[in-house]
């Protein structure tokens, strides 16, 4: 019977750890999708500046 009783907190605790590793997972691709958005949103800056400027020099 105890033995029962430890096999399922056993289980339990297992089942517990999973989700947390889950969770991790989860907050690394959250971390990893807003690591993109940054660049990306780096990216259109570099372009918008690079297209400002060119039409800057054809002013000149």
């Amino acid at each position: 019977m105890q033995s029962e009783r430890q096999k399922e907190r056993e289980r339990e605790r297992e089942r517990e750890r999973e989700r947390e590793r889950e969770r991790e997972r989860q907050r690394e691709r959250d971390r990893e999708r807003e690591t993109e958005r940054e660049r990306q949103k780096k990216t259109e800056r570099d372009r918008e500046r690079d297209r400002e400027r060119d039409i800057e020099r054809e002013r000149d």
